[in-house]
């Protein structure tokens, strides 16, 4: 089964929707100067919900092929929840995809495998993408708990969770001791987990769904190490986060994919 590549960029909290444009637009100008072939690898973009708009009108004013999404959303539909952003105001918006338990989300705000699914549920009741985000501490890790530590929360964050839906989504597996640190986990270290996941999901599901889904690196992916951890068999893209606000480095990243 031929899995097209996905290489997503999180800007986190970065860039307002003025840099937002630009950056888009520099992204796009550098994949066209290269002729990069989105059917061969996918480019998506994650921006802070105030830039989703202007990202939305910067991209289909131009009939680009970058895609985008939310970096979270909310559980709820609507109603008193002060800060929270809908599913229903998201794929209005145009959303692809939406990141749900990023590690961040999970240890800023608390977020437990239960809400993750939550979310994840919502998001394919809602007709978009779910990177359902899962990864390690240093000390699981050290620890040589970090396979054990990362099927876990597969299982809980897929509870409910059917097969049909299951192939639509996207796992991003990010050794939180590698995000934002300049450590990388090696192509071996990424091929590990990412293998496992792959086995965790065909024994939830079946061989032909874990087959059918994408899963990704993240953890200072940057061009100079991409090619090597891509051409692991389990590593489907990489869920990018610094060297995305770069549209040169990112532009070149997503042209290294398989």
């Amino acid at each position: 089964m031929a899995r097209i590549p996905l290489m997503a960029g999180n800007w986190k909290m970065n860039l307002d929707h003025l840099e937002a444009i630009q950056l888009v637009n520099q992204l796009h100008l550098d994949l066209a100067d290269h002729h990069h072939d989105f059917d061969a690898v996918e480019v998506a973009v994650i921006p802070p919900f105030t830039d989703i708009r202007s990202v939305q009108t910067t991209i289909d004013g131009d009939n680009m092929k970058i895609r985008y999404g939310a970096q979270d959303v909310s559980v709820h539909d609507n109603g008193a929840f002060t800060g929270e952003v809908s599913t229903a105001m998201l794929t209005k918006l145009g959303c692809t995809y939406v990141v749900v338990g990023h590690s961040e989300r999970r240890e800023y705000h608390n977020e437990t495998d239960a809400v993750v699914n939550a979310k994840a549920r919502k998001v394919l009741a809602a007709g978009m993408v779910p990177i359902v985000c899962c990864g390690e501490a240093l000390d699981v890790r050290k620890a040589g708990k970090h396979v054990e530590h990362v099927l876990g929360q597969i299982a809980a964050d897929f509870a409910d969770i059917s097969a049909a839906e299951a192939e639509k989504c996207v796992v991003a597996y990010e050794p939180i001791w590698a995000i934002g640190t300049g450590e990388t986990a090696t192509p071996q270290d990424a091929q590990e987990v990412c293998g496992a996941i792959r086995q965790k999901l065909a024994e939830i599901y079946s061989a032909e769904v874990a087959d059918k889904m994408r899963i990704l690196y993240g953890g200072s992916v940057k061009s100079a190490n991409v090619a090597d951890i891509m051409a692991e068999p389990d590593v489907d893209g990489g869920l990018v986060g610094g060297a995305s606000l770069k549209a040169e480095e990112f532009g070149k990243i997503c042209r290294i994919g398989k």
